[in-house]
This record gives C-alpha cells, sequence and structure tokens, in this order.
C-alpha cells in the first residue's frame, strides 16, 4: 500500500490497537528512531503490534518479533483490519522467536544492516488479563507465567521444586523483595500441605506475610509475581544477551530506543549505553530517560514506571 493510503488507518480507535496490549510512550519511542521511507527496523516485542504499526505507518520496513504466540496470531488476526495484510513478506514480516537471538532471526530475514531497533520489555496487558497465562493475581489462575507456553519450567514448578534458599535468591534478585525470605519460608511450608497451583494462592501466602497496609504503593505480592516472571522467562540474561547485537545490526547513525519498566531492567540498559558511549561505539540522546506524560498516565496507569533510553550509533 502506498505510504499516502496509511494515513488515517491506523489510529487507537482501530480493532485490536489497544485491546491486545497499549504501547508506552508510542510516539516518543516511535519519534525517537527517526524512520524514513523503505529504511528497515526491528520491533524486538511486538505484543500488539503498536509501535510496529506505526513503523510502518511512517514508510519503514519492519521485521516485528514476539515469543508469544498470542501476539503473533493476534496481529496476523487483525492485520486486513488495519489495512496492511498486503504487506506481509515485502513490508512487515511477522517472526515468532526469543530476541536473545536477534542476530540469527535478522539474517535469516535479510535485517542484517538496520536503521532502527525497539524494544518494549516487560508483560504486556493481553498476558496479564488473559485466563491460563497466569500472570496477574486480580482473579485466580493457574501459575504460569511462561511467554512462550511451549518451552521451560512454568512457575508453578519453580514455587513447588525450588529449595527455600533458591526461592529466597528468585525474590531478592529480580523482585528487590524485603521479606524475601519468610515469603520463601512460608511458600515451602504450604507446599508442604498442598502443591501450590494458582495464582489466588500464592498471593494469599504472600498476603499473611506481609499484609497490605495504606503506604503501599502496590499490591504486596507485585514484587514476587514479578521475580518469578523475571525468572521464568529469562528476561534479564535475554536483554543483556540481545543489546550487544542490536548494536551490531544497526548501521552508522542507526537509531536505539529501549522502553523498561522496572529498575533491574533500566539498570542493564543505562549500563549498557554507558558503556559503549565510553567505548566510541554509540552516543547517548537520553542521559535521563524520558518518562511518560500525565495524559498517557491517566490513560494507562501501568505507564506510569515507563522509562524510555535512546541512542544512536558512531
Amino acid at each position: 500500500m502506498e505510504q499516502g493510503n496509511l494515513e488515517g488507518v491506523f489510529t487507537d480507535n482501530q480493532p485490536g490497537i489497544n485491546a491486545y496490549h497499549v504501547s508506552v510512550m508510542k510516539d516518543e519511542a516511535v519519534e525517537a528512531l527517526n524512520v524514513c521511507q523503505n529504511g528497515k527496523y526491528i520491533d524486538c516485542t511486538m505484543g500488539g503490534g503498536g509501535h510496529t504499526l506505526e513503523i510502518v505507518k511512517r514508510g519503514g520496513r519492519v521485521l516485528s518479533i514476539d515469543t508469544d504466540s498470542d501476539a503473533i496470531n493476534w496481529v496476523r488476526k487483525n492485520i486486513v483490519d488495519w489495512g496492511i495484510d498486503a504487506q506481509i513478506g515485502s513490508n512487515l514480516f511477522l517472526v515468532k522467536g526469543n530476541f536473545k537471538d536477534l542476530k540469527k532471526i535478522a539474517g535469516k530475514i535479510g535485517f542484517d544492516k538496520v536503521s532502527g531497533i525497539i524494544y518494549d520489555l516487560g508483560v504486556s496487558t493481553h498476558q496479564l488479563k488473559t485466563v491460563g497465562r497466569g500472570f496477574g493475581f486480580q482473579n485466580s489462575d493457574l501459575l504460569d507465567m511462561r511467554m512462550n507456553q511451549n518451552e521451560g519450567e512454568s512457575a508453578k514448578d519453580v514455587i513447588n521444586t525450588k529449595t527455600k534458599e533458591e526461592l529466597y535468591e528468585i525474590f531478592t534478585k529480580f523482585g528487590e523483595e524485603k521479606f524475601a525470605w519468610q515469603i520463601a519460608d512460608g511458600v515451602v511450608r504450604a507446599r508442604h500441605l498442598k502443591t501450590i497451583e494458582t495464582t489466588e494462592e500464592l498471593k494469599e501466602i504472600v498476603l499473611k506475610i506481609r499484609g497490605k497496609s495504606g503506604k503501599d504503593r502496590t499490591h504486596p505480592a507485585t514484587r514476587v509475581f514479578q521475580a518469578l516472571r523475571i525468572y521464568v522467562n529469562s528476561e534479564l540474561d535475554a536483554l543483556k544477551e540481545s543489546l550487544p547485537n542490536a548494536l551490531d545490526l544497526l548501521v552508522k547513525d542507526g537509531r536505539l530506543a529501549v522502553i523498561s519498566f522496572h529498575s533491574l531492567e533500566d539498570r542493564i540498559v543505562k549500563l549498557f549505553m554507558q558503556n559503549e558511549e565510553k567505548k566510541g561505539s554509540l552516543r547517548q540522546i537520553t542521559k535521563k530517560p524520558i518518562r511518560p506524560n500525565m495524559e498517557e498516565i491517566n490513560f494507562n496507569a501501568s505507564s506510569r514506571s515507563g522509562k524510555l533510553r535512546i541512542a544512536v550509533k558512531n
């Protein structure tokens, strides 16, 4: 489809744009990529396709990756309504995969030299709300938390098989949970009575140890669930492995944009950009991260912790 014909097709009211996942700082992140006509770009975390579709709208060619089959299926299902189904295989390439394998995936598709790469880290709205995924605890659900449900340990496996010491390390390292030892002990005690199978059961174990008070900005179980999700999906290791590959794939003056949602992710991105800047490999556009404005936070409360960092390859 001609670029001019795409105007007006992409709005937040289009079917599926916000139904699957609300992209955080979409305009700021895509603007940071400085999209040029027919330039090649990689969306490492497609989700509901918000960033991908905005890049296509601006004339870019996109390799869009997601490890979750639901995301791939969602975009394929809705792509006709978005008006770009004819561009599959020409301006848009959808690949199921993990961004830790970024260089291998990009090489197979012919995206070994690209003008921009974007990451929108963390969990999608769909994953949090969909029954059977076990990411959230607003409703009782089976403990799973795997972004790719076809491989790896589930959160249920971890909770019911890891030692107290191992659970303590997971909750401390990936959740920065102050009550990690007490919660690990509570988990081990509870599973002696019966297997812990649901998000509700795990949430109640946490609440018995550290009840909710008026000072809590988030639910007391949030850090434990975050820690399990990060551990189950090896999210931090994947990010550490992927960022150097992203730098290698960028052409001179190519842009790297990363949206993170908690301190562990942001620390990895910050240190990577700082270290590469010292080497002369890239320069940071954002010495301090860009944060969502109040209008976006009021529309999407989940965006409040988002941080966008941008760098350019030298």
